[in-house]
C-alpha cells in the first residue's frame, strides 16, 4: 500500500516537472518510499534570512541548517522607507511553498522562467527555490532541482555563503556522479555544475 502511494506521489511530481516515465522509475528505485519518508522526518530544516530588494524581489542573504523547525526572518521596506523584520514560522513557509509548487504544476511559476538574469523572485518563489526539500519533502525538492530552469533560477535567489560552499562541493562530486550514472542527462548535469560553481 505504501509503495502504491509512493509511486502515485512520484507521478504527481513528474507531471509538474516534466520527467519522463524512465525518470519516474529511476526516482522510485533510487529514493524508495521508506528512505524518503525517513529523510522527511530527519531532513535538514533551514533557518533563512530573506531580504527584499529595491525592485521588490527577494533574495536569501543567510542560510543555516537547523535541528528545530524551519523558519525565516523576512526583511522588508515599508511604505515610509523603513526597514522592518518579521519572523515567518514553518507553517507559513510551507503554505507559500505549496502555493508556488501548485504554480509549478500549472507551468506558471516564476521559478521555471528561463533567461532571467536579475537576482531574486517573489517571496513564495524564493522560499520554494531554497527550501523545497525541507518543506515539501526530498522527492519534490530533488525533482524540482532536476529541472534546468528551476535550478538556474534558484541560484539567483540564494546569495548566502552557506549556499556557495555547499554548491561548490555539489558541483565537484554530485554532478559527476549524475553524469556517469544517468549517462543521457549530460546537459542538465553540466548546467547545474556551472550554476553552482559560479
Amino acid at each position: 500500500m505504501k509503495e502504491k502511494n509512493c509511486i502515485k506521489h512520484i507521478y504527481t511530481i513528474a507531471s509538474g516537472v516534466a520527467l519522463g516515465s524512465a525518470g519516474v522509475i529511476m526516482m522510485s528505485v533510487l529514493s524508495g518510499c521508506e528512505s524518503s519518508q525517513q529523510e522527511q522526518k530527519t531532513g535538514q530544516n533551514k533557518f533563512l534570512v530573506i531580504e527584499q530588494q529595491a525592485d521588490g524581489k527577494y533574495i536569501v542573504v543567510e542560510e543555516m541548517p537547523t535541528e528545530g523547525p524551519s523558519r525565516a526572518i523576512i526583511r522588508e521596506v515599508d511604505e515610509n522607507g523603513n526597514k522592518t523584520e518579521r519572523l515567518m514560522n514553518e507553517d507559513e513557509m510551507k503554505k507559500l511553498a505549496e502555493q508556488e509548487y501548485q504554480k509549478v504544476q500549472e507551468g506558471s511559476s516564476e521559478t521555471l522562467k528561463s533567461g532571467e538574469s536579475s537576482a531574486g523572485m517573489g517571496l513564495g518563489g524564493t522560499i520554494l527555490a531554497v527550501a523545497a526539500g525541507s518543506l515539501l519533502g526530498n522527492m519534490i525538492g530533488n525533482a524540482l532541482m532536476n529541472n534546468k530552469n528551476f535550478a538556474s533560477r534558484s541560484s539567483t535567489v540564494n546569495k548566502s555563503a552557506y549556499s556557495r560552499s555547499a554548491g561548490g562541493q555539489a558541483s565537484g562530486s554530485g554532478s559527476s556522479t549524475k553524469k556517469s550514472f544517468f549517462g543521457g542527462s549530460k546537459t542538465a548535469s553540466a548546467s547545474t555544475s556551472s550554476t553552482y560553481g559560479s
